[in-house]
């Protein structure tokens, strides 16, 4: 499993890589505007925290294939390292993807509402599809099903291409996600945090703790009792 943040907020990415195993960032053109900053100095900030290596994905926000294959190129260009180009997948996006296929350019197929969606996504070039899981139920289907249908297609058809599942509002939609074999997903910062929370696992820490200290002393570790 992958995981990328979804944001753009700086503190939230730097938090993340410091305390989970990130992949990557995403950001779209309503996360980029929430931070009301120069949107290409605000890529370059997180290309900075992330490192080359880790992926990033940035959205065309053009509406025909020509602007699309522009941007893609230029935010290749000036932004660099392990770079996904979101495209959504409308004709014109399709179109774009072919094209961008062709130059090399790594594409992420966004605003996935369907199997066959994705499907013909992969089929013109898309690295990964991002499936709408949350968006996907608000409109009565299926979110977790559409991605399982994906999963089940790229198999059967032998095809290179990773499911991201993205839009979720709590964290067992990602469990139910991570049970269909997708490759990765996408979360807020919120759920991250929240994927490893569990009242539990705090109560078992605490009593750990308490019966140490019981025997051993406050705040000594077992460094100092060699």
């Amino acid at each position: 499993m992958l995981y990328l943040l979804d944001t753009a907020n700086l503190e939230a990415i730097k938090k993340a890589y410091n305390f989970y195993p990130m992949d990557g960032v995403t950001t779209n053109p309503t996360i980029i505007s929430k931070e009301k900053r120069d949107f290409l100095e605000i890529l370059k900030n997180i290309r900075e925290i992330i490192g080359v290596e880790s992926m990033l994905h940035v959205q065309a926000v053009s509406t025909n294939a020509e602007k699309m294959v522009e941007e893609a190129l230029y935010l290749n260009k000036v932004i660099g390292g392990n770079l996904y180009i979101k495209i959504p997948v409308t004709k014109e996006g399709i179109k774009a993807m072919k094209i961008l296929q062709s130059k090399g350019i790594k594409i992420t197929a966004t605003a996935i509402f369907t199997a066959q969606q994705a499907l013909m996504a992969a089929m013109a070039g898309a690295e990964f599809v991002a499936p709408y899981v949350n968006r996907i139920d608000n409109i009565s289907g299926n979110g977790v099903g559409v991605v399982d249908e994906i999963v089940q297609l790229f198999e059967l058809y032998g095809l290179d291409a990773k499911v991201l599942a993205a839009s979720f509002k709590n964290v067992q939609q990602v469990h139910c996600v991570s049970l269909t074999g997708a490759q990765s997903v996408t979360v807020n910062p919120e759920i991250m945090d929240k994927i490893l929370e569990h009242p539990l696992t705090d109560w078992s820490v605490d009593q750990f703790i308490t019966d140490w200290e019981s025997v051993y002393g406050v705040e000594k570790t077992t460094l100092d009792v060699k």
